[in-house]
């Protein structure tokens, strides 16, 4: 199969850590021994998230006194493509010496004119003391929202249009390669290839990938095991299995599991091809279909029915 790889950023510095080159690098082998499984098998495209790497280098970046201003959004998505690429493509290929690996620096189209910019919403980087936010605020424009654990910035997260460098990706994947592409959603560019500051939502890029490169399953994977119904209450449950129009009513948290919902929809509507949503440390069973939860189109057969093979 061809599959598209989502993996959140968290797979890479997990909720509480430090963000020290040694924990990520450390979290990064271990995503790629779970990649490196099906690689040997299939045709895989990674698109990895950034949301805690290009919150910490905007801030390293706004508080260095030698500039006269931080570096923009676009170079430092670019920036976290290549260094984050550069640690999973390095761990797939100790797992997997005779299989090429291929960390492409990746720009995603955008409108300007794209209401997102007005109203920013996506999560990056740590989070923040009420005064500290009041003071970034005041000083530099930034944007915050209240999260479970405290306040975090928010960026513009305009929808992507076209990735430039597809027609690279789809040569690389035909020869055998295992491609790692799109990082932290793409550096953002409009038409004439100018940089805008944003960060495109990483799940959108991999649906959009995953429709245009004809993938067979698009996998989406984070720190929970399923999808959740009633997240975080009493009456939580697991969904299993799931159409479109069964999830896509608004009811799934913005900065976190929203996000992949769309996605999830918007692939399995375009293509009539399945999703699976699940915990990035059982990869092989969200992919055969005995872990996480499927995202169906309407009318087909529970995944149950449906599960694909490994050989």
């Amino acid at each position: 199969m061809r599959i598209v790889i989502a993996l959140g950023g968290n797979a890479l510095l997990h909720r509480g850590e430090r963000a020290d080159a040694a924990t990520q690098i450390r979290n990064a082998a271990s995503a790629a021994e779970q990649i490196a499984r099906l690689a040997g098998h299939h045709q895989i495209l990674v698109v990895h998230g950034n949301g805690p790497q290009v919150g910490l280098l905007a801030e390293e970046s706004e508080r260095d006194p030698t500039l006269e201003r931080g570096y923009p959004l676009d170079t430092l998505v670019a920036e976290t493509q290549g260094m984050i690429g550069y640690w999973i493509a390095r761990s797939i290929g100790r797992h997997l010496p005779d299989t090429p690996v291929a960390a492409l620096v990746t720009q995603v189209v955008v409108n300007p004119a794209d209401p997102a910019f007005g109203h920013p919403d996506k999560p990056i980087g740590p989070y923040y003391p009420a005064a500290e936010a009041d003071r970034l605020t005041a000083e530099r424009g930034w944007t915050f929202v209240q999260e479970r654990c405290g306040l975090r910035r928010v960026v513009p997260s305009p929808q992507p249009e076209r990735v430039v460098e597809l027609p690279a990706i789809a040569r690389l994947m035909d020869a055998g390669t295992v491609v790692i592409a799109g990082g932290g959603g793409g550096a953002p560019v409009t038409g004439d290839l100018a940089g805008v500051e944003a960060v495109v939502d990483k799940d959108a890029v991999a649906a959009l990938l995953a429709t245009r490169l004809n993938a067979d399953l698009l996998a989406i994977l984070t720190d929970v095991p399923y999808v959740y119904a009633g997240y975080g209450t009493p009456r939580q449950r697991p969904i299993r299995s799931a159409s479109p129009g069964e999830l896509d009513d608004g009811s799934f948290t913005p900065g976190s599991m929203g996000p992949k919902i769309a996605a999830a929809c918007a692939f399995s509507r375009a293509t009539g091809r399945q999703v699976a949503i699940g915990a990035l440390d059982e990869l092989v069973q969200v992919v055969d279909g005995s872990s996480g939860t499927r995202i169906r189109p309407a009318g087909s057969p529970e995944i149950k029915d449906q599960r694909h093979t490994l050989t």
